[in-house]
């Protein structure tokens, strides 16, 4: 490994002429005007020699590389307005010029954990590759060479950087643990956040402005997730922002079984832009409000009180949470690295897809990522990508509530085109119109009853307005004993039981034929469509289980063994035998049935019952001798 001490000045100048300025941002306001003069190699040694630096080799290297342009010229001369600045610099870290890095606030971080979830990350298009290093790669490093610079170079590269924002950056032992983290341990994971970078940042920085925060907060989202859409923590925390499940709520973020708004990047960003503003209206001091985001106001603000009253994230850094200790340094690393990635041989791995390549349209009737990819020909994975939200998989829109799709541009007309059509589609894993309004209609009829003392099925069917097998059925219940306090779940009248999606499946499908594929067998042909071997083979007339490819398959019987069946259930139901028994005080159809050994629903059946009879006290009732 080598060790550079070449301060950041000098390299701000070599990036600026072979990288066409692309990686710096204006150190001043002033304005130069183009020049089409060549910059001396005297005005380098010159500018150099103020800095202190050694630079025949990068003279000469730069001037056998490339010619300034006309637009650079302007750019690198603003370079020699932070003379000044290079020259009032002085090293704090003495002779050796090297401070022990702090990496004990490392073990266990959040930080490192959101890093290692970004390796499971897919990325939208695994066909893309690294961007090219031989355009990026200015300082000629070796192929997984990780350099390192002294104390003094860091320090005057964050001193750069902090005197263009309004947030205290500064550089101690603990922001050092954290650049050693990102530009060294971490680097490949660095690598990919730098290429999410070119998705996510586009938007936080419209967000950002739109509220006048300052831009470089866009870096807490890699702190706090390391751009992964659909990062959790162990605390509950969710998506780019990593908000908890309250503080999402109030800032309109909508969280249920189908939607977690707190996984939307457009919703969430905007919501962490009115936290971030609300926490700023607190305490006045960007650091703070850092803290704040972390662990919450109520720590910060104990941790004052504990400091003396001082408002400043450095005073009171003893007395904060271990994890919020390591926060403010992690972004200020985060905030360097990314600033100097190049420095550091780390470049971004390309995601596949830029912002400004990203569209949305309004869905109004529901739609799963089956269809859509099915039918548009996408793959799932990039359609999940871009809308992390849909925790199922399913965009619940109905007429009272529409909700938003993002895909590739490319594919944006297409969809436009063939809307209808696609929410008519019935996807071959079976997630079609039905079962989605199942799902939907499910989430808003479901009720959880909390049974109290002196309570039983019977009663609950009765005020519920359902019957006991169905209670039991919702359930899981294998008799009728429960006990006060048990849950219950309990839907809407006249829902006989949640849609499961292989009912609907078998439901659902019009297929009367199947054709056989190459290594498929009965037994597999039987479980996709939710019939039996057995059937299979009356069906289609086979005295065993060989099938071969091309063979046709009929999935239904045919018009008269239907009704033949249908027959054979009406006489025999005709045939049974009944009783009768005498409704006496405290009666239920569940006792009785439990009784004569037989079910509810036939119970109701012989007697004509609905859903919402009473049983009285002396009425007689059939009841099926045999069963």
């Amino acid at each position: 490994m080598r060790i550079f001490k070449t301060p950041f000045i000098i390299t701000l100048f070599s990036v600026l002429i072979l990288s066409g300025c692309t990686q710096i941002k204006k150190i001043t306001q002033k304005k130069s005007s183009p020049k089409t003069e060549k910059v001396s190699e005297s005005k380098i040694r010159l500018f150099a020699r103020a800095s202190k630096i050694q630079t025949d080799t990068i003279i000469k290297d730069t001037f056998s590389l490339i010619e300034p342009s006309i637009d650079s010229l302007s750019e690198v001369n603003q370079l020699f307005d932070t003379l000044a600045f290079a020259q009032s610099f002085k090293n704090p870290f003495g002779k050796n010029n090297s401070i022990e890095e702090d990496i004990t606030l490392l073990n266990g971080s959040a930080v490192v954990h959101q890093l290692d979830s970004l390796a499971k990350l897919n990325f939208y298009d695994r066909h893309h590759f690294e961007t090219d290093t031989a355009i990026l790669n200015v300082y000629r490093f070796a192929p997984g060479e990780k350099p390192a610079y002294s104390d003094s170079v860091y320090a005057l590269r964050i001193g750069i950087l902090d005197s263009q924002t309004p947030i205290d950056l500064e550089y101690n032992e603990h922001v050092k643990g954290y650049i050693k983290l990102y530009a060294d341990r971490a680097s490949k994971q660095t690598a990919r956040m730098l290429g999410l970078a070119e998705v996510y940042f586009p938007l936080f920085e419209e967000v950002l402005d739109k509220y006048n925060i300052p831009l470089e907060l866009k870096y807490l989202a890699v702190v706090e997730s390391a751009l992964n859409p659909t990062a959790g923590s162990r605390a509950g925390a969710k998506g780019l922002w990593q908000f908890m499940y309250g503080t999402g709520k109030l800032y309109g973020l909508d969280q249920n079984s189908m939607v977690d708004d707190r996984f939307d990047p457009y919703k969430a960003t905007e919501a962490a832009g009115r936290h971030l503003l609300d926490l700023y209206a607190i305490y006045g001091d960007w650091n703070l409000v850092l803290a704040a985001y972390n662990s919450g106001p109520g720590n910060v603000n104990r941790a004052i009180k504990r400091a003396g009253g001082l408002k400043n994230y450095w005073a009171i850094w003893p007395y904060l949470p271990r994890e919020t200790r390591g926060y403010v340094p992690a972004f200020i690393a985060v905030n360097y690295v990314f600033n100097y990635a190049a420095e550091h041989n780390i470049y971004p791995v390309d995601p596949g897809i830029l912002y400004h390549q990203i569209d949305s349209v309004s869905v109004r009737d529901v739609l799963s990522f089956d269809q859509i990819a099915e039918y548009m020909n996408i793959p799932i994975e990039q359609i999940e990508f871009l809308n992390p939200a849909y925790k199922v998989g399913i965009i619940p829109s109905l007429n009272e509530k529409n909700y938003v799709l993002r895909l590739p541009r490319k594919y944006m007309s297409y969809f436009i085109e063939h809307e209808d059509s696609l929410y008519a589609f019935k996807s071959e894993k079976g997630m079609e119109h039905q079962y989605l309004m199942s799902k939907i209609k499910e989430a808003k009829q479901r009720t959880v009853h909390i049974v109290r003392k002196g309570e039983n099925l019977g009663s609950i069917a009765h005020k519920y307005n359902t019957s006991v097998a169905r209670l039991q059925s919702w359930n899981g219940l294998r008799n009728s004993q429960i006990f006060p306090g048990q849950k219950l779940i309990v839907y809407s009248p006249g829902i006989s039981a949640p849609l499961s999606k292989s009912s609907v499946q078998s439901s659902a499908e019009t297929k009367s034929y199947h054709q056989v594929q190459q290594g498929e067998n009965l037994g597999a042909i039987a479980k996709k469509y939710g019939v039996t071997i057995e059937n299979l083979r009356k069906w289609n007339n086979m005295n065993d289980s060989l099938i071969h490819p091309g063979q046709k398959l009929q999935l239904k019987p045919n018009k008269e063994e239907e009704n033949s069946s249908v027959q054979k259930t009406e006489t025999k139901t005709a045939e049974t035998k009944t009783g009768f028994h005498t409704v006496k005080n405290g009666d239920t159809l569940w006792d009785i049935a439990k009784k004569y050994k037989t079910s509810v629903d036939r119970l109701k059946s012989l007697n004509h019952l609905g859903s919402s009879s009473k049983l009285k006290l002396g009425q007689k009732l059939k009841i099926p001798l045999s069963s």
